[in-house]
């Protein structure tokens, strides 16, 4: 599977190359999917790399002032509902990504297999296992990275990793709403 030209998460073109092009932005989006629409969440990495005026770059968005951060996702339009402590995570984030992977988010999953990829991802500042198993599904079903054993340490619920069209983030809201109410 060759790697897509864009991910139809959110209603900006512009944004949905960003998160097909750009690892990091991928991963900060995955980061901000959390308390806040989706496709707002994976509009965040196009926001803040408008609002920066540069390329995400792990080492520059680490160095930030968080004052000067908090700001940035501030906006208006916020970058997520809490743009406070989002921006401290995504800057924690971009910190231990410059730490353990020298600022390249894709070696994350780069030579290793599925459970040292999720192993991995589980270490990240925003992420928990669920998070992390979206991640992997999203790398495979998606970005056509599929490190051995992909499948079974990918979500195996509905999630943003099914999402191939617009209309299917409204199918997968759908999803979780029923599945939510069958929970209760």
């Amino acid at each position: 599977m060759p790697k897509p030209a864009s991910l139809p998460w959110t209603e900006q073109e512009d944004a949905n190359r960003l998160l097909a092009e750009d690892p990091l932005a991928l991963m900060l989006g995955m980061m901000l999917d959390q308390q806040f629409p989706m496709e707002r969440a994976f509009l965040g990495p196009f926001l803040l790399r408008e609002r920066l005026g540069r390329d995400l770059d792990a080492a520059d968005i680490a160095g930030i002032d968080p004052d000067a951060l908090a700001e940035v996702f501030r906006g208006p339009p916020a970058i997520h509902r809490f743009p406070g402590s989002m921006a401290k995570r995504a800057q924690a984030l971009c910190a231990f990504v410059v730490e353990r992977y020298e600022g390249d988010v894709a070696r994350i999953w780069t030579d290793a297999d599925a459970t040292e990829v999720l192993k991995r991802l589980q270490e990240l500042p925003g992420y928990g296992k669920e998070k992390s198993r979206i991640f992997v599904a999203i790398l495979g079903k998606r970005m056509g990275i599929r490190p051995a054993g992909w499948e079974k340490q990918a979500a195996d619920w509905p999630s943003i990793a099914d999402v191939a069209t617009w209309d299917d983030i409204f199918v997968l809201r759908e999803k979780k709403r029923l599945a939510k109410g069958a929970k209760k």
